[in-house]
């Protein structure tokens, strides 16, 4: 399927929708041609097997970092009409609202550095990580409906954050609509989410102290409160066990309403329902739950960061100025208005493995931060750099307001456990001056560096792309991994 592209400009890739039969619209890879040269074969099939579902809109996207995941590739943008469309579980994946946040700070790296194996340490004892890893807050059912229903908001009214971190968050760190219970969320859903609020997880989460090293554009690092040499804490996790239970409930429900509704899938793993139907809206008040359940987590393990730099520096962590600069959503579909050949249009945006990337002046975002654009938070690999980056018009208008979300893997998590030791990849970490906790050495080697594409790469695309500019580039001091 790659020997089908055609190359536009330096970073795009378009492949038209005669490349297969039932392909309604066409497909564009936003990329460099060292992207195109790594891309998996397969994973550009799944482009098309999306292009082939009612009321896609053209074009169904890539960003640089894709690869081949369940249905939708991790990496990709599917965009429906509201009204003709599709929603997919699928599509959105299983790590519903697996997002990144950014915390700020006044303090140097000169002043972390000889406290920060005893930072990382106290990091790793105050956030719980680790596969199945259970929190510090037992919720009572009322208590797991506020989560639900309210998102980070539940967090912040319950003395975990600040009315400002709401006003730093996608959505405001809730999304109105939100199932609590039967019939959309399955009892079992409740029972693996209720104890794990608060936890970082396993796989590719992390909580990482890292310091700015560069600055690419004043004006916007400004507005986000960032400086060359200050420290900052990103963080990297999602909804846990209760997004993929959801995912999974409604994996199976969908197959049965891709019957009932007659919809032809080029593969199962697609299964979807009409928008307006009433599975597609169960669905999507279903996830939703997941959502606001993410947003509360990554809010409280928030409260638990402050409290170890307090700890650990002696001081009010307002002092030390751990304001939240951003939150931003992976894995996630939306109903947005976009503008399509000069008019606007209702469309269920399919963002996997994808970030939300708004252009200046918009109100969606914080109004500080309007005359540049939204803040784009994208992750680098474990002991890479990571970067800040600005939402721009060119995105609005070419990538339905979205851009990358990480590196993206080059290699599988299998075969990086066969080519890679875990403690071996720490000690490497470590000599370079990093600090690494983990539960895992198992899982430090499914997330070596080399497992994963070339960050730098990613970004160079998406600024060269024009989808989103770079802001600010981070380089780590230390890692919780799970």
């Amino acid at each position: 399927m790659k020997e089908k592209l055609k190359q536009l400009d330096e970073f795009h890739f378009w492949l038209d929708k005669t490349a297969r039969s039932k392909m309604r619209v066409g497909a564009m890879i936003i990329g460099s041609r060292q992207v195109i040269q790594q891309a998996e074969d397969n994973a550009v099939e799944q482009l098309t097997n999306v292009a082939c579902l009612p009321g896609v809109i053209e074009p169904v996207l890539a960003m640089p970092d894709f690869h081949w995941g369940y249905g939708l590739p991790m990496g990709a943008v599917g965009a429906f009409d509201a009204e003709e469309g599709v929603i997919s579980a699928g599509m959105t994946g299983f790590d519903i609202n697996c997002g990144v946040r950014l915390i700020r700070t006044n303090l140097t790296q000169s002043e972390v550095k000889p406290k920060l194996r005893q930072l990382m340490e106290e990091l790793f004892r105050r956030v719980p990580a680790g596969v199945g890893s259970k929190g510090k807050i037992r919720l009572s059912n009322s208590e797991l409906d506020g989560v639900l229903k309210l998102g980070a908001r539940w967090a912040v009214e319950s003395g975990h954050g600040v009315e400002a971190d709401l006003e730093h968050c996608e959505e405001k760190g809730s999304m109105e609509g939100a199932a609590t219970g039967l019939p959309e969320l399955s009892q079992r859903a409740r029972e693996r989410g209720r104890p794990q609020l608060g936890t970082l997880g396993a796989g590719n989460h992390y909580l990482e102290v890292q310091v700015v090293d560069e600055i690419f554009s004043e004006d916007a690092a400004t507005r986000f409160g960032l400086e060359k040499g200050k420290v900052v804490v990103m963080l990297h996790c999602g909804s846990r066990g209760f997004g993929h239970q959801v995912a999974t409930d409604y994996l199976k429900s969908m197959e049965v309403a891709a019957r009932k509704y007659k919809i032809w899938l080029p593969d199962r793993q697609l299964v979807c329902a009409p928008s307006t139907s009433p599975e597609g809206q169960a669905y999507y008040s279903a996830m939703k739950s997941a959502v606001n359940f993410a947003f509360c987590n990554r809010q409280v393990m928030t409260h638990w960061i402050r409290e170890g730099f307090e700890t650990v520096f002696g001081k009010d962590w307002e002092k030390q100025d751990l304001h939240l600069v951003y939150d931003v959503c992976h894995n996630i579909c939306k109903l947005e208005t976009h503008e399509l050949n000069g008019s606007k249009r209702q469309l269920y945006i399919h963002r996997k493995g994808a970030t939300r990337a708004f252009g200046p002046d918009n109100p969606l975002i914080p109004s500080q931060y309007q005359p540049v654009g939204q803040p784009v938070l994208i992750g680098g690999s474990m002991g890479t750099a990571s970067y800040v980056l600005v939402g721009t018009e060119k995105a609005m208008k070419e990538s339905y307001g979205s851009t990358c979300h990480g590196a993206g893997r080059a290699m599988g998590r299998r075969r990086a456990t066969r080519q890679f030791h875990g403690r071996e990849i720490q000690q490497s970490l470590e000599k370079s001056g990093k600090v690494i906790k983990s539960h895992s050495a198992k899982l430090l080697a499914e997330e070596a560096p080399k497992a994963y594409k070339d960050v730098h790469m990613v970004i160079e695309a998406v600024h060269g792309a024009g989808i989103s500019l770079k802001v600010t580039r981070q380089t780590p001091m230390g890692t919780v991994k799970g």
